[in-house]
């Protein structure tokens, strides 16, 4: 029986580089080629250098490793998008077809597409968020986001790719630094938390959004793609839901570990996006085509980031005061 061959776009990044080793360790360190503009010094495995709007790089990894599956993270996320609009809807669209394209003319077995949160704009109702609401996004990152999602689905509909997707909200882990996106700061919020550092908010502290943690995320990712083809119905892509809160019930919950822990508000241009986002995700869908189940709460989530974090920064400092 042929093995798996995986490719991941985007292998550097916040999900990619967690992604990543948790494929590794499914199919094994020889079938799984990470890939990146920049390669990680620090990276145990294949890795491919790939700019992701260059066709033929991707073409030629594609062929040399015989790949039958793509995940593809490589995009440009909701708040740095804002700063250069039609730069990001190049690049966010352009590396979407050149894995569509390699994917269909090598007769690949499987896509992974992301998808986001930010395809909702103000007309999806902001409560429970149905899968399928309207999408009307504010930003050019949902805008290529909502356009990619009903690329995923033609490419399925005409050529019978599967391509499989799924809505992220907010992802929180330890695993790496904030990559630009809206709800990042439910990342850096524990960063200042353990260093004892007073926070600054670039949202409202009642700003509501749907959060997830890493792990579930992953665990998601993956039921995803190991579901039978027949169970998967939704052919843009599924809502998924882990846990909704605002910045304040997150400094509730770290304030139960670091009761001295300061926070104080400025919003930006990024509460204006945030407000045209939902509060909570309907993602029943996802529970009934492939059995879709968080496992972590706030509590869970809070608990674990401030251990982990803590683990690496006093490394950290262990290192440098051996250096």
């Amino acid at each position: 029986m042929k093995k798996d061959v995986i490719l991941i776009i985007g292998a550097n990044g916040q999900i990619g580089s967690v992604l990543t080793k948790t494929l590794q360790e499914k199919f094994g360190k020889d079938f799984v080629v990470a890939s990146d503009l920049r390669r990680d010094p620090n990276f145990e495995g294949i890795f491919e250098l790939i700019d992701a709007t260059d066709f033929e790089q991707i073409q030629s990894v594609v062929t040399r490793y015989g790949v039958n599956q793509i995940y593809h993270l490589a995009a440009i996320l909701s708040a740095k998008g804002e700063q250069a609009p039609l730069a990001t809807w190049d690049i966010n669209m352009k590396t979407l077809f050149n894995v569509l394209e390699v994917a269909r003319l090598n007769h690949l077995d499987k896509v992974f597409y992301p998808s986001s949160i930010a395809v909702f704009g103000d007309e999806a109702d902001m409560d429970n968020t149905p899968q399928d609401a309207f999408l009307n996004p504010a930003t050019v990152y949902g805008i290529s986001k909502s356009s990619g999602e009903n690329w995923a689905q033609y490419y399925f509909l005409r050529y019978g790719l599967d391509v499989r997707s799924i809505r992220y909200p907010g992802i929180i882990g330890y695993q790496s630094l904030p990559g630009g996106g809206t709800t990042d700061y439910a990342v850096d919020i524990y960063h200042k938390a353990v260093l004892k550092e007073e926070f600054t908010c670039f949202l409202n502290d009642n700003c509501e959004l749907p959060m997830i943690f890493m792990e579930d995320a992953i665990r998601a990712t993956i039921e995803l793609m190991d579901a039978p083809k027949e169970s998967i119905k939704v052919r843009t892509s599924y809502n998924l839901a882990g846990v909704s809160f605002s910045p304040a019930d997150m400094v509730a919950s770290i304030q139960k570990i670091y009761p001295g822990f300061k926070i104080k508000y400025e919003a930006d241009f990024r509460q204006e996006i945030a407000s045209k986002w939902p509060n909570s995700i309907d993602d029943s869908k996802a529970k009934a085509d492939w059995n879709w189940k968080p496992e972590y709460d706030l509590e869970a989530m809070t608990s674990t980031m401030i251990e982990k974090l803590t683990q690496q920064y006093k490394k950290q400092l262990e290192l440098e005061n051996i250096g």
